[in-house]
């Protein structure tokens, strides 16, 4: 038997002003469904902790997974108040590199997230050393969603400092043709 304990065994009560979102989330939630998750909070309470890291030197904790359920307790003053400005949390401890992993798993695993900041996040991680088969291990992603969304941005920057075969020139090619004789293939 493991001694692993997953994080939501140990549900934590932290005040709103001890948590701050991350600077990387790329999902998004429209207004409609913002007003249908505040009704889901006001109506059932809080079923899902926010998942985050705490940062010991700002006294933080970081969102990883639950912006939005932090947001709404920010927002609305009903839930708020019934909560006592107190928001459940459970925390991860890792490095930001797989911090940023666990919130697009977090987010992959229930739906849609935007392109463009999926993009850079991948650059991010190839940035910090990540290879491909890391990125799409952790990210549950294809090789050639990987690549595409390397060519949204930052392609030039990722290729940098790869080295490429010599181009081939049509000329050189006539020259080394040798058609084949009849009957051949």
């Amino acid at each position: 038997m493991s001694d692993f304990q997953s994080p939501v065994y140990a549900v934590r009560r932290v005040p709103i002003d001890k948590v701050q979102s991350n600077l990387y989330n790329p999902n998004s939630v429209a207004p409609m469904e913002m007003a249908l998750l505040e009704l889901s909070i006001w109506e059932d309470g809080y079923t899902q902790p926010v998942v985050a890291y705490y940062d010991q030197e700002q006294d933080k904790y970081i969102v990883v997974d639950g912006f939005h359920r932090y947001l709404t307790l920010k927002n609305s003053p009903r839930i708020f108040e019934r909560e006592n400005g107190m928001l459940p949390v459970v925390v991860i401890d890792k490095d930001i590199s797989n911090r940023m992993a666990s919130t697009i798993r977090h987010n992959r695993a229930r739906g849609k997230h935007q392109v463009e900041s999926m993009s850079e996040i991948v650059i991010e991680l190839k940035r910090r050393n990540w290879s491909e088969e890391k990125i799409g291990k952790n990210l549950g992603m294809e090789p050639d969603e990987i690549l595409r969304l390397c060519q949204l941005s930052g392609i030039a920057e990722l290729f940098q400092d790869q080295e490429f075969s010599q181009s081939w020139d049509i000329d050189d090619l006539e020259e080394d043709f040798v058609p084949l004789a009849d009957g051949e293939a």
